[in-house]
Order: structure tokens, then sequence, then C-alpha cells
């Protein structure tokens, strides 16, 4: 199966900036739609971000548009998620994930449609 390894959670002050990295090792991974998702203490997982095979297309949740960038580098397999004035409401295990299903609105946010899954990194926001 296609190995996705998150990286660069970490602890952050309120209003702080954190990138999120999600690296492959299969090249395959350039041809999939990717998505970040997390999941708070007690709270069930929830989309935050979506991003097309060029990048073209971007989808994001309503709680993280003007604070969140998702992007992607093909040629490093990567998938990054750029965070900032980030919140205690931030605080999550943030997983990524790809898809190689074909795309609409109705399906990119919810979970069941991605089918590799990395470990997720914790991000812990403080004030």
């Amino acid at each position: 199966q296609v190995p996705l390894v998150e990286s660069g959670g970490g602890l952050v002050q309120v209003g702080g900036s954190l990138r999120l990295s999600c690296a492959s090792s299969d090249r395959t991974l350039r041809g999939y739609y990717a998505g970040w998702f997390r999941q708070a203490p007690g709270k069930a997982r929830e989309f935050v971000s979506a991003i097309s095979v060029t990048g073209i297309r971007t989808t994001y949740a309503e709680f993280v548009k003007g604070r969140f960038t998702i992007s992607r580098d093909n040629a490093l397999n990567t998938v990054y998620l750029q965070m900032n004035n980030l919140q205690p409401e931030d605080t999550a295990v943030y997983f990524c994930a790809t898809s190689p299903k074909v795309y609409s609105s109705e399906v990119v946010a919810t979970d069941q449609w991605y089918t590799y899954w990395g470990q997720g990194t914790q991000v812990t926001v403080s004030s």
C-alpha cells in the first residue's frame, strides 16, 4: 500500500503558525487527490482541506478559510498544509489522506472517499 507520513506538528502559541507535510515514498501518489482531516479530543474526525492532482482546485472547511493553505509538490511526492493564526480549537491530530477516485463536490470532504491514510501528527495550540 501507499505509505503516507505526516510531519511538522508540534506545540504552538495562539496566533502562531505551523506547516504540515505529508510525504509518500510511492510516486503514484502524484496522481491522487489529497486531503487533510483532523480529530480533536472528544470529537469526530472532520474535514480540513483538499487539493486536486494538479493543485488547480482546492477545497477548505469554512472554519479554516483565510487561515490555512493547502499546496502540493508532485515532484517531491509531498502535500502541505500551511496553518496561520492558530487557535486553541485547532488542537487535534492532523491526518493526510489520498483518493484515487473521481472527484465530486459531494464526496471530497468525506473521509469515506479517501483510500490511503497517514498515521497523523499532533498539533497543540496553547494559550
